[in-house]
């Protein structure tokens, strides 16, 4: 008989949206977490009871006030990914393309991590806080991003769009 070995962990699922606009330019935020700085595709937590198309949808609306359609399948992680906030986490990332259904009403940045005053004050009470930017598509790489699921992803929407 195997030995069987028990985890105290548990899986957090993430579901991100690549969406880019008619001008060719990819949407990232810029996040202040707890001191450090990510910069990644927006999306979030998968909540109990939810599909991943809606978890994505929610996510748009709750960040940005923004009304998605949620495209085809790009990206679900394949390896094992320990969680940066928790180390007894693994992380299973899904990405959909997305495509606004709206114009963009919350402020857009030019530099990254461009937080304002009322950004900064959101972070001083929750430790978190958030913007949003395009990256114009020649700009844009695995460099772009922080997190190592989100390079991956960076670098298939390259190759498919080259």
């Amino acid at each position: 008989m195997e030995n069987q070995v028990s985890s105290p962990g548990s899986f957090n699922v993430r579901v991100y949206g690549a969406l880019i606009n008619e001008k060719k330019q990819v949407l990232v935020s810029d996040e202040y977490i707890r001191g450090n700085y990510y910069t990644k595709f927006p999306g979030g937590g998968l909540e109990i009871g939810e599909g991943t198309r809606d978890c994505l949808k929610r996510e748009f609306k709750e960040e940005m006030d923004l009304e998605v359609e949620i495209g085809e399948h790009l990206y679900t992680t394949d390896f094992y990914q320990v969680s940066a906030f928790n180390p007894a986490h693994q992380i299973v990332s899904i990405y959909y393309y997305a495509k606004a259904l709206e114009e963009i009403k919350v402020p857009l940045r030019i530099k990254e991590f461009d937080f304002d005053e009322q950004q900064m004050e959101v972070y001083n009470k929750t430790r978190m806080t958030e913007t949003f930017r395009f990256i114009d598509w020649n700009d844009f790489s695995a460099d772009s991003v922080t997190l190592p699921i989100d390079k991956i992803v960076a670098g298939l929407l390259k190759e498919k769009f080259q």
